[in-house]
């Protein structure tokens, strides 16, 4: 939400002009996009390159277990190391690149509503 709302507060700033609501999810909505890529970029080298699987394996076992799962049970496990394999790595990516738009346009909405000047009486 915050890259939403700091991309419209800074265009704001830059232009003088204000957005609609709609504007600022759009805005908000494409900050939020190259704010993603630009961090799954970094996530996936970090991982593939410095050979860090196994530490986003336990990371995502401390996750498993903050939902209640059983982090001993097998299932679990497979689940997890489908996830860490590259095509579990691109659907966690993918469903990251929807939540990450689906608030960034949020916040852009909101500071876009939040900063409009108000007519004063």
């Amino acid at each position: 939400m915050l890259t939403g709302g700091l991309a419209v507060y800074l265009y704001r700033r830059a232009s003088g002009l204000s957005l609609t609501a709609s504007l600022g999810s759009r805005l908000g909505g494409a900050a939020g996009a190259v704010s993603f890529a630009i961090s799954s970029v970094f996530m996936t080298v970090r991982i593939f390159v410095f050979h860090a699987v196994q530490e986003y394996q336990d990371v995502m076992l401390k996750v498993a277990q903050a939902l209640g799962l059983n982090s001993a049970d097998p299932d679990v496990q497979e689940m997890i190391h489908r996830l860490t394999s590259p095509s579990g790595l691109a659907i966690t990516l993918l469903f990251s690149l929807v939540i990450a738009v689906a608030l960034a346009a949020i916040g852009g909405a909101l500071a876009s509503a939040v900063l409009r000047p108000h007519p004063r009486p």
